[in-house]
C-alpha cells in the first residue's frame, strides 16, 4: 500500500491490534494478518479472531459470515413509484426477504436485514447496522426509475469518489437525498492518523467490493436483462462503510413497464434472490475471499 512508509503502517496496525482505536472494524485480510501478529495477542490478551473489549465479534471458525441486506427505502420513503404504482420499498423488501431465505438455508451463512418490515432506517444507521454486527459482506437492494422509460435492466454499484456516468452520478444524488452521512469519527486519533487508517482498510475493502460486484454481475446476466456496462460507480451514502466490501444491486426500473412487472412477480424475485446466492456463493468460494478464523 503506498498511502504511508512501512515503519508508519506497522506501527498504526500495532496501534490498532493493541486495542487503542476501540471497537474499529478491519477488512478481514488485514484482521487475519493483525490476529497472526503476536503484538496484538500480548497487548489484548484476545485470541486470534477476537475484536477488542466492547467491539464486535468477527466471523470465526465455528460463526458464518455473516450477510447484511440492506432493502431499500422503507417507511415514510417510498422510493421510486412504478408506473402503475408499486413502491420500490415493497419490492426491496421482498426481494430481500426471498435472498435471506435462500441464503440461509444451507447453514453457509448468517443474514441480518437492516429493515425486516416497512419503517424508515436513516442510510448512517444502515451502514452502522452492518459494523456493529460484523457483516462480512453488504448488499443494498433497489428498483430505481428514470425519465426515460425505455431504459432496463439490472446494474451493480460500488463506492467511488465521481461517477461512472451522468445517470449514476443523479442516481446516486437521489439515492443519497434519504438523509445525510456524517461519516466515521476516530475519537482521540489526529486528522492524519485517521486519514491514513481510512486509506489502509479502504483499499482493501474497495478490492472486496470489486470482486463481489463482478461475481453478482456475472451471476444476474445469466438470468436477467442487464443495463450496457452494467459495472458502474458513484458515491453512493450507504456504500461508505470503511471496512465492509459493499455494493448496490439495482434489480431494474420501476419506470419501466416490463421491468416494474417482473418485479410485482414472486417467480421473478425468487430468480433475482438465486443469481445473487450464486454470486455470494462465487465470492465467498472464489480465491482469496475465503474468511477463516483470525
Amino acid at each position: 500500500m503506498a498511502c504511508c512508509p512501512p515503519v508508519m503502517r506497522r506501527l498504526l496496525l500495532a496501534q490498532l491490534g493493541s486495542g487503542i482505536f476501540g471497537t474499529f472494524l478491519l477488512p478481514d485480510a488485514l484482521h487475519r494478518a493483525m490476529a497472526a501478529t503476536p503484538t496484538r495477542t500480548a497487548a489484548t490478551g484476545q485470541p486470534a479472531g477476537r475484536a477488542a473489549p466492547g467491539g464486535p465479534t468477527r466471523p470465526s471458525a465455528r460463526q458464518p459470515p455473516l450477510v447484511m441486506l440492506d432493502p431499500g427505502h422503507g417507511g415514510k420513503d417510498p422510493g421510486a413509484i412504478g408506473i402503475s404504482g408499486t413502491y420500490e420499498k415493497q419490492v426491496s423488501l421482498a426481494t430481500a426477504l426471498e435472498l435471506k431465505r435462500q441464503l440461509s438455508a444451507g447453514g453457509r451463512y448468517r443474514v441480518e436485514l437492516t429493515r425486516a418490515r416497512d419503517v424508515f432506517v436513516p442510510l448512517d444507521d444502515r451502514v452502522a447496522q452492518a459494523q456493529a454486527h460484523g457483516a462480512a459482506l453488504f448488499v443494498s437492494m433497489h428498483a430505481d426509475a428514470l425519465n426515460d422509460h425505455a431504459v432496463r435492466g439490472a446494474s451493480v454499484y460500488t463506492l467511488a469518489n465521481t461517477a461512472s456516468d451522468a445517470q449514476t452520478a443523479a442516481l446516486a444524488q437521489r439515492e443519497n437525498s434519504a438523509d445525510r452521512f456524517l461519516g466515521p469519527t476516530w475519537r482521540g486519533t489526529s486528522p492524519e492518523v485517521a486519514r491514513i487508517l481510512t486509506s489502509l482498510v479502504r483499499q482493501e475493502t474497495r478490492r472486496g467490493s470489486g470482486h463481489l460486484a463482478r461475481d453478482l454481475i456475472g451471476s444476474l446476466d445469466q438470468d436477467l436483462p442487464m443495463l450496457p456496462n452494467p459495472d458502474r460507480h458513484a458515491g453512493f451514502v450507504v456504500l461508505k462503510a470503511a471496512d465492509i466490501p459493499s455494493v448496490l444491486v439495482e434489480m431494474g426500473f420501476m419506470s419501466n413497464p416490463r421491468d416494474e412487472a417482473l418485479l410485482r412477480q414472486p417467480n421473478h424475485r425468487t430468480l433475482v434472490a438465486r443469481a445473487m446466492t450464486r454470486a455470494v456463493d462465487a465470492y465467498f468460494t472464489g480465491a482469496g475471499h475465503i474468511i477463516t478464523a483470525g
